[in-house]
């Protein structure tokens, strides 16, 4: 069964930067009537709204992060570094029972439960498949278990490209701009949920 790895562990420099306050994954990105709703925990929700496992990588100082997942019994593999290459390899590392991993960002909370899964088909035919609109490539990128061992040795912030190059890529196109779209800065901070469904503004 393959699974859905949402990283977790970067540190939100450019939002920071840009005006922002304390880790963006934290930042709350709509108002339901029974409470408030951060960029991770919407990012969370599309993920198991799939159906598929997911094991999140996170900061250990990102508690925040560790209570959604407590609250939704998601595990946890706590990073020291941020960088994309070891968050994967810890993550592949604590899923040895699955056969393939969607690599998503948990700073994409449009991608919706239907792209994981499509994306995940593909692996039945390819090793790697990626997620495309309009000839951008975006996420959640799958990996079949054949690339186990080679994620498991990745290291810094090149994450996985070197074996997006390597290695026979399935594309996907979709018609959804949601594979590209991420939250970077506070002004992006524009969508809202209502009744359990996102809905983009911008």
């Amino acid at each position: 069964m393959a699974g859905i790895l949402l990283l977790a562990a970067g540190s939100g420099n450019r939002f920071i930067a840009a005006g922002g306050t304390g880790n963006k994954l934290n930042a709350v990105m709509a108002k339901t009537a029974e409470n408030s709703v951060t960029i991770f925990d919407t990012t969370l929700a599309q993920a198991l709204a799939s159906g598929m496992p997911v094991h999140v990588i996170t900061r250990p100082d990102n508690v925040p992060v560790q209570a959604s997942c407590a609250r939704a019994k998601v595990p946890v593999t706590l990073a020291e570094t941020g960088g994309t290459g070891e968050s994967i390899a810890a993550g592949v590392r604590d899923t040895p029972g699955w056969n393939g991993w969607l690599i998503h960002l948990a700073d994409m909370p449009f991608v919706t439960p239907e792209i994981f899964i499509a994306v995940a088909g593909t692996l039945r035919h390819a090793s790697v498949a990626r997620p495309y609109w309009q000839n951008e490539p975006g996420h959640p990128v799958g990996f079949a278990s054949p690339l186990r061992e080679k994620l498991l040795q990745l290291r810094g912030d090149q994450g996985a490209r070197e074996l997006l190059h390597d290695h026979e890529m399935l594309r996907v196109d979709f018609n959804n701009p949601a594979v590209i779209r991420d939250i970077d800065l506070p002004s992006q901070l524009s969508a809202r949920v209502l009744n359990g469904n996102l809905y983009a503004t911008s």
